[in-house]
């Protein structure tokens, strides 16, 4: 092919097989090629859990906790909220779920626990009293190679293994009628075809599956190997070839080592999934469990309800960012900062002439896959790049004159007001008046109210502040400065709701300052303000006042 000039790489790619090579896929007789999404499986977010265990500092209480409320405020009614048996902490939040009372009747609530008697027995233990539905979620790894190198069975072995633990569970939590069985079998993809059928039927079989209680066989692609045509085919042999498959909820929890957990997860509901398990943007081990917020979203953009509401998208990002302490990344489909903005000049003229003769109802923009306002979002990220790339690079001026590196919403706050500038002066705008303009934005007077001072103890705040001339004074407990002066202020009539805060500095060495960047809501509508000091502290208060102002 003279077109093709490539040349062999020096790669070790001779070191590994194809997946066709390490495991049968028996399916010919394809269904699923030939049908299509019609409605939104059973989502299961696994981030309490699965993204949990990935994280290099796991959540703490408050964090789980928020995360879970955020969870149920968007409709999820099944989530996995822990592995009560690997840690204090998770055995914790299980007892918090069932004495706390944070739980909607609807929702039901899962666990998790390797097929060991000792972890089954404390699994059990951490759900007592837990009223809402209740699903036990058991694994053991089934391929070969975790068979004979991690547990150090043959089949036969690992089968007894497992039947002796399904056992277990069904006899400590068999007669709660609220109480349903999960089983995995770990790298199921990568499992013999006839091994994973014959350990599925036995445990469907010891747990008398049934559409009255039924059993669910979560079949995961615990690290992705092949192209998701061939996971496909692995869950619809399942789907056609499981007994009892009346009495089985079939799930699936596809990683995403190839990049393809989406696509893998798709054709899986296709082939005969029912449930799909993964974690909201796709945190999780290694390259993560499949992003289930993506998931919905591509069936909202077919016209198919996801069941889930993702109307305020920046919240939901901003809750998962906080829990897992990971940002999610400007290019992330549907939640990233940069998905609804075209640098491209063709491509923002093109999504103008789209705008400009959309109608309600319906929506068809060219580069725009769904309405940003299904999201929470506005349009004027969609409109402003141009202008604040072609101005030179707004946020690249900033950060090399001044060594000040603005967040990416903040950014597109600021170009508004330099395009207002550039609009009127016709100019070129240099660094040093890009932080003049800044400085007037964001920097500006707060002589209405000021901070007097504040002192600080192990147990509580006292803050002093002056509003129209008037100083007030309040003692706040178990909260540091900045949270005891929102209080403060709040409680003073000046609140402020902070929406985030970000730290970056003026200049760099001995010299610096440090700046501290707020987002807050003011009735509804996001604002930016900022403040300055030589202390970080000093300077998030400060713009803590100036937001009041």
């Amino acid at each position: 092919m003279t077109w093709n000039r490539q040349q062999p790489s020096p790669m070790p790619s001779h070191k590994y097989r194809d997946v066709h090579a390490r495991v049968d896929v028996p399916l010919t007789d394809r269904d699923w090629p030939s049908r299509r999404l019609t409605a939104a499986p059973l989502w299961v977010p696994v981030d309490l859990r699965d993204g949990n265990q990935a994280l290099a500092e796991p959540m703490d209480p408050a964090r789980k906790r928020r995360f879970f409320e955020l969870m149920v405020t968007m409709g999820y009614k099944e989530i996995e909220v822990g592995y009560p048996s690997a840690s204090q902490t998770d055995f914790d939040f299980v007892r918090l779920i069932a004495t706390g009372g944070i739980v909607p009747p609807d929702v039901t609530v899962v666990v998790f626990t390797p097929a060991r008697p000792e972890l089954i027995e404390r699994t059990v233990a951490a759900i007592e009293g837990i009223t809402n539905d209740v699903v036990i979620h058991m694994y053991a790894a089934t391929a070969p190679l975790w068979r004979e190198v991690v547990l150090g069975h043959d089949r036969a072995a690992l089968r007894e293994l497992v039947t002796d633990c399904g056992r277990l569970v069904r006899k400590l939590a068999g007669h709660l009628p609220h109480v349903r069985f999960q089983y995995s079998p770990e790298v199921f993809n990568l499992t013999e075809p006839d091994y994973a059928l014959e350990i599925c039927d036995a445990m469907t079989d010891l747990w008398e599956a049934s559409p009255d209680r039924p059993v669910i066989l979560n079949l995961p692609a615990t690290v992705e190997v092949a192209t998701p045509n061939v996971y496909a085919d692995q869950i619809e042999y399942m789907h056609k070839n499981l007994s009892r498959r009346d009495g089985v909820i079939l799930s699936v929890h596809p990683h995403n080592d190839r990049g393809t957990g989406v696509a893998c997860a798709e054709l899986a509901v296709l082939a005969g999934a029912q449930r799909v398990e993964g974690c909201i943007f796709g945190n999780g081990e290694r390259t993560g469990n499949v992003d289930i917020a993506t998931l919905a979203l591509n069936l909202h953009a077919q016209g198919i309800d996801p069941m889930i509401d993702f109307s305020d998208i920046d919240e939901v990002r901003r809750v998962v960012e906080h829990a897992t302490r990971l940002e999610v990344h400007p290019r992330h489909p549907y939640a990233g900062d940069l998905v609804h903005t075209a640098f491209s000049g063709t491509h923002q003229d093109a999504i103008k002439k789209g705008l400009a003769v959309h109608r309600p109802g319906t929506w068809e923009v060219p580069y725009l896959p769904i309405d940003p306002a299904d999201l929470g979002r506005g349009y004027d990220a969609i409109i402003r790049v141009n202008s604040q790339s072609g101005k030179g690079g707004i946020a690249y001026l900033l950060e090399t004159g001044f060594g000040i590196e603005l967040p990416r919403r903040l950014q597109i706050d600021f170009a508004r007001h330099v395009q207002r500038h550039t609009d009127a002066t016709g100019d070129e705008v240099s660094a040093a008046e890009l932080w003049s303009l800044f400085e007037t934005a964001y920097l500006g007077d707060h002589s209405h109210v000021t901070l007097t001072g504040y002192e600080t103890s192990s147990s509580k705040t006292t803050i002093t502040v002056r509003i129209d001339g008037v100083s007030q004074t309040g003692v706040h407990s178990g909260v540091g400065p900045v949270e005891a002066l929102v209080s403060e202020l709040a409680a003073r009539g000046r609140p402020v709701d902070v929406v985030s805060l970000h730290q970056t500095s003026i200049g760099t060495g001995s010299s610096s300052e440090a700046l501290t960047l707020l987002e807050h809501r003011v009735d509804g509508a996001t604002r930016w303000t900022a403040g300055r000091d030589r202390s970080v502290l000093a300077a998030s208060l400060d713009a803590v006042i100036r937001a009041a102002s």
